[in-house]
């Protein structure tokens, strides 16, 4: 999706935070829409980040060349707030994802060489060598641990969200969405969650829920807001930021939890340093800082692990 749509969304769920906290109310430009500079407002902007420094005994871990070209190539899945989004001049990058990456390649002496790909591409291009590591709030499963390494930051998960005149109040099984039109990002662990547990329904002599699938969680939103999908699943800190700004959603449960880590081609040399990268952030207190600025305290994970196996 262009990145226009992108930051209409966010001036979107951003103006509309304005008016639910009550802060301030959203003024009007010249041209009858929101004024920019209140929406910019309300997006964090502590700096997290510029602070960090580098670590030898973690640089250390670096494979050698690595170390002496100083530089990754690093692909970044795009989506809305907290996770990883385009500020409003439509270039700049943000996010807990774009913090955790930056802070932990400072630790290791590293410049990242970001590039925006889209979520369902990155894990491919992962083993094929086109990238070092991938960023995307990519939840760790053990059937993506057969292919690829990952270096655990957060724990997010599995969540659901409705509008507010939906019937929904809380989804413990997915036979509850038996006939709806459910909405989801691609490549995802919740469309192949839905797709593994579609024949549930006509099992259950129900008609099946229909998984409408898109490329951004900018889409998903709309398709929810348009009616055209009854409800959404997505991680949760990102439904419970989206719904917090913007009128007429609401967040129904979390469903499931998972660790969450930058991802790497499987058998990667990389891991261990990204290791002692993270697990430094969170003794300098760095990691803290980055949760607390977005909002995501409740994510917090008692140390980085490399490929754990799947939360159950």
């Amino acid at each position: 999706m262009p990145r226009s749509r992108h930051t209409a969304l966010f001036t979107l769920i951003t103006v509309a935070a304005l008016t639910l906290t009550g802060c301030a109310e959203p003024t009007e430009a010249a041209d009858g829409g929101p004024d920019k500079e209140a929406a910019r407002a309300k997006t964090p902007t502590t700096d997290v980040v510029s602070d960090v420094r580098k670590d030898e005994a973690a640089a250390k871990l670096l494979p050698a060349g690595v170390r002496e070209a100083g530089t990754l190539r690093v692909a970044a899945a795009i989506g809305t707030p907290p996770g990883a989004f385009y500020e409003q001049d439509g270039t700049t990058l943000a996010g807990a994802d774009i913090d955790f990456a930056d802070a932990a390649a400072r630790v290791l002496g590293l410049e990242l060489k970001r590039e925006v790909a889209s979520f369902e591409a990155i894990l491919p291009a992962l083993g094929s060598g086109k990238y070092d590591l991938g960023t995307g709030n990519f939840g760790v499963t053990d059937v993506r641990r057969k292919t690829v390494d990952f270096v655990t930051y957060i724990n997010d998960g599995q969540g659901f969200a409705v509008r507010e005149d939906s019937a929904l109040k809380k989804v413990t099984d997915l036979t509850q969405l038996c006939g709806l039109n459910v909405a989801t990002g691609a490549g995802t662990t919740f469309e192949v969650t839905l797709q593994e547990n579609l024949p549930r329904c006509a099992e259950a002599g129900k008609k099946p829920y229909e998984v409408k699938t898109y490329a951004d969680q900018t889409a998903v939103w709309l398709s929810l807001q348009q009616n055209r999908s009854d409800v959404v699943m997505s991680t949760i800190n990102g439904l419970r930021y989206g719904v917090s700004q913007q009128e007429g959603l609401r967040f129904l449960n979390e469903f499931k939890r998972l660790d969450v880590g930058f991802a790497f081609k499987k058998g990667t040399p990389l891991a261990p340093a990204f290791q002692a990268a993270v697990n430094r952030l969170k003794k300098d207190g760095t990691y803290d800082r980055i949760l607390k600025k977005w909002g995501t305290t409740d994510s917090a994970i008692p140390s980085s692990e490399i490929s754990p196996p799947e939360l159950k």
